[in-house]
């Protein structure tokens, strides 16, 4: 690859290993970007672009030239929805190791003004949270804030009275003591983190919360099912819609 290009687009986001949806990581072909004056790349399995100089940053990731994740976020914005930018912004500003913060996705929006896809990150911004451990959890958040539901914190401690720590909740509202949690595989597959998990839902529900727990089997009419869940916790607790 010549020096002017680099991996761009949805490859780049693989090479990060941003949250993609699936219809993106099943994208076999390559994206590649040239600089101008050079001209996009036309290659068999290829995709080409073109970019003006400075237009995006460029960096070196396992040996390969690729444009930064924050540039790449930006980038997907013209093939992306609102939602799905959403999941992939979640996962810049995440729990563990962010490779970026607010203010910085901030100021990149803002130099990606007149561009395809400018208001889709606008958005989109809007709807980001720190702090998040997955993609799975950003989209069950999404899902109860669009039914009308108050936005939950994210992944914050619950204490006991005596402020011992308990847990850290996925998706919290501490006003009404409603924690809802997401349950991946490795909480079934993992014996530790089972037997952890039954310990800390116990210690959670005699400190006077109402836990609701949620895993991948929890899709279309069980989602709603969730959610009216979650709505009648709320409900009992002194939410009024």
């Amino acid at each position: 690859m010549p020096q002017p290009q680099v991996f761009s687009h949805a490859t780049a986001a693989g090479i990060h290993q941003l949250r993609l949806p699936a219809h993106l990581q099943k994208h076999l072909v390559l994206h590649v970007s040239s600089v101008a004056p050079m001209r996009a790349p036309r290659v068999v399995g290829v995709v080409g672009h073109q970019l003006t100089p400075g237009a995006v940053r460029v960096v070196i990731h396992s040996g390969l030239r690729v444009v930064d994740a924050i540039d790449t976020w930006c980038q997907l914005a013209a093939v992306l929805s609102v939602r799905e930018l959403v999941v992939v912004g979640d996962g810049l500003v995440c729990r563990k190791e962010p490779v970026a913060t607010m203010d910085l996705l901030r100021q990149r929006v803002h130099v990606w003004s007149r561009r395809r896809g400018y208001r889709r990150l606008e958005l989109a911004l809007a709807l980001i949270r720190p702090g998040t451990d997955s993609a799975t959890e950003t989209e069950l958040r999404l899902d109860l804030v669009e039914a009308g539901l108050p936005e939950p914190h994210v992944n914050v401690a619950i204490r006991a009275a005596d402020g011992r720590f308990l847990a850290l909740g996925d998706l919290v509202y501490p006003e009404y003591r409603v924690v809802t949690e997401y349950d991946g595989d490795h909480h079934r597959t993992a014996d530790d983190q089972y037997f952890h998990d039954i310990d800390r839902h116990d210690d959670v529900m005699e400190a006077g919360w109402r836990s609701i727990r949620v895993n991948k089997s929890h899709r279309g009419d069980r989602r709603r099912l969730i959610v009216q869940k979650v709505r009648r916790a709320l409900v009992e607790r002194g939410w009024t819609p």
